[in-house]
């Protein structure tokens, strides 16, 4: 049997421990090596603080340039029967290259969240209005994200909101999509068993990395807000923030008189999830589904979020602990859950049978391996059928390609800096 390659180009190196979409990504690659892959991971990026040993894994790593032939003649190296975009914009810059070199090549794109999705609830927040999904499809991101997802085979989607989101209000078909969430083993008895019990966790925590923009904006609202009315009614217990590349502004938080702790990075978060008796994620914008909120599911840890926090997680079932967007109720509820045992078991039950219902990973890895199949076997009609993905790769060839090769040969020409140009012999 031939060997099937694979090759990943990230937007980023992935940092698992970091951050949901290194999570992510490494789920994507172990699915792969399962399915006896060769794989290349190769990214434009610089290399991590802490970069993951890829090699270990049995990955190569190679580092690439934007708007460089010499890409081309990597690709005609390794000749991947798979490409699979880590985002949109990864695709924006090489799927036009991957098209032209590799046609056969199927093209998978991870949103990993829809961008254009948590861009246009920003923006509308930041102006103090209500979102409407107006918003976003009049946002020009959607239209970039759209066409990207559009002129790949097939297009992997985290939230089943989102889902819904592409199919009924943007018209994508269901042929171009993979609804393909977080994937866990279910949660054994053994695993159940081991967790620590109510009694033995204490305090509140909160994670997430200091690089995403509804993270930040959460911890301010922890620090101004809710936090300040939780303390009033505990004055021991406390709050801890974790999270990898904090900025300045929450080191400057830090606050022991307060209870307000910022702890860094955490090395092992199951390990630090199961010293903690709730976790508070008061989301105001956003999109896909949250690492830190399965995260807290897989370790027995209840939580308090938003509507934003949840979405696309349940699908029906009930949350392992509160949603609530109202600040005063947000309070009442993390409460209630700290000091009622009952309740906190409750919760903690549901998020079990949430896991284990919605994220099982052998019932994902299979609709995974069949969407690759098929498609794969039909590319020529699938893509026929995709008229408006044709239409849009036609006119990437005829704009991006040329846009490309222009800063290509600019970045060639050399600067009057460097002396006076001479015509060559």
């Amino acid at each position: 049997m031939p060997t099937k390659r694979l090759l990943i180009i990230g937007f980023s190196w992935p940092e698992p421990n970091a951050s949901a979409a290194g999570s992510r990504m490494l789920q994507l690659i172990r699915f792969f090596i399962d399915e006896h892959y060769e794989i290349t991971l190769a990214s434009t990026a610089k290399l991590p603080e802490h970069p993951v040993d890829w090699n270990g894994l049995g990955v190569q790593t190679v580092s690439i340039l934007l708007n460089d032939a010499s890409f081309d003649d990597f690709l005609k190296t390794i000749r991947p029967d798979v490409v699979l975009f880590d985002r949109y914009l990864t695709e924006e810059q090489f799927g036009w290259r991957i098209a032209q070199q590799l046609p056969q090549a199927l093209r998978i794109l991870d949103t990993e969240d829809l961008h254009s999705l948590r861009k246009s609830r920003r923006t509308v927040l930041e102006k103090g209005g209500i979102f409407e999904t107006s918003d976003w499809l009049n946002n020009d991101i959607t239209k970039r994200e759209l066409a990207s997802i559009y002129r790949c085979d097939v297009s992997l989607i985290i939230s089943s909101f989102e889902m819904e989101l592409l199919q009924n209000r943007a018209g994508v078909s269901k042929s171009l999509l993979l609804w393909l969430p977080f994937m866990a083993e279910k949660l054994t008895l053994e695993k159940v068993a081991a967790w620590p019990v109510f009694e033995t966790r204490k305090h509140f925590m909160f994670i997430g990395t200091g690089r995403h923009a509804p993270n930040v904006d959460a911890v301010i609202q922890l620090k101004r807000h809710l936090w300040p009315a939780i303390r009033e009614i505990l004055p021991n217990a406390e709050l801890h923030i974790y999270g990898s590349y904090l900025p300045q502004q929450f080191k400057e938080m830090h606050r022991p008189s307060d209870n307000f702790m910022v702890m860094g990075n955490a090395e092992n978060v199951s390990l630090v999830m199961h010293k903690y008796r709730l976790q508070l994620v008061p989301l105001r914008f956003g999109a896909g589904i949250k690492g830190k909120l399965f995260d807290s599911m897989r370790n027995g840890l209840p939580s308090v979020t938003t509507t934003i926090g949840a979405e696309g997680m349940g699908d029906g079932l009930l949350w392992n602990g509160a949603v609530c967007d109202d600040w005063e109720a947000f309070v009442q509820q993390a409460v209630r859950l700290y000091q009622l045992p009952k309740a906190w078991r409750t919760a903690q039950n549901n998020g079990k049978m949430m896991i284990d219902t919605n994220y099982d990973s052998e019932v994902h890895a299979e609709r995974f391996r069949s969407k690759i199949g098929f498609i794969s076997q039909h590319i020529r009609l699938h893509r026929t059928n995709n008229i408006i993905g044709g239409m849009l790769m036609h006119h990437t060839m005829a704009s991006t390609k040329y846009l490309s090769k222009w800063i290509e040969e600019k970045s060639n020409i050399p600067s009057l800096a460097d002396g006076p140009l001479h015509k060559k012999d």
